[in-house]
């Protein structure tokens, strides 16, 4: 295929690829100002000079286009770290909080995570997959943290540790969501990431003021 042809083949791709982006960076601006829910695709549609038509096009539905958007914020996230990807060990629980605190300034993208992931839990919702794909990965990523911390933890425990970061993290931002005075966010999760890791590192040895709790 000469260089004409291939230059041709390639052009709409990149094209499409460029329009997905603009979209999305538009989606962003939008949910993070107004709210997910306030947020229209008549207003992101608006800022990129296509119909609302034209968005469902590249994406589907609002709900994708959140996922696109949180997806970049992911990325985005870790853009700046060595290897672009989520830090290991103590660093790894240093990287969630200074995501958090950022989330303190985009509140709106806080809105629409927390009403995606809630709207997942039913059946046949098209974020689902995402969602339970997120936590997984990120459930795996904490266990290994724990882990690099306290090698002598077993890897039940270091799970069991990564579920209660991940329940600690999106139950505050809940509460922030609905009154911002009463939570101090990173604060908070801080705080209680750093509750998790202290019982999880002493092991048996860690204060049980909650007892066993029996079936």
């Amino acid at each position: 295929m000469d260089e004409a042809v291939t230059s041709r083949v390639r052009r709409p791709r990149a094209a499409t690829q460029e329009r997905r982006e603009e979209i999305v960076r538009a989606a962003a601006r939008t949910f993070g100002s107004k709210g997910y829910r306030t947020g229209s695709l008549a207003d992101v549609a608006e800022q990129v000079g296509i119909t609302h038509a034209g968005v469902l096009h590249h994406f589907g539905s609002k709900e994708q286009l959140l996922v696109a958007v949180l997806q970049q914020r992911d990325d985005d996230g870790v853009r700046d770290l060595e290897g672009q990807h989520i830090p290991g060990g103590l660093e790894l629980f240093r990287h969630l909080v200074r995501t958090v605190r950022a989330n303190e300034g985009r509140r709106g993208l806080v809105q629409g995570y927390t009403v995606l992931v809630g709207e997942s839990v039913t059946e046949g919702h098209p974020a689902r997959p995402w969602v339970t794909q997120r936590f997984a990965v990120l459930r795996g990523q904490v266990a290994d943290a724990v882990q690099e911390i306290g090698p002598h933890v077993p890897r039940a425990a270091a799970v069991r540790a990564a579920d209660a970061v991940i329940g600690v993290m999106d139950g505050l931002q809940t509460q922030w969501l609905l009154d911002d005075s009463a939570v101090e966010l990173a604060d908070a999760t801080a705080f209680a990431i750093e509750a998790i890791l202290a019982a999880t590192l002493a092991g048996a040895d860690a204060p049980r003021p909650v007892g066993d709790v029996e079936d």
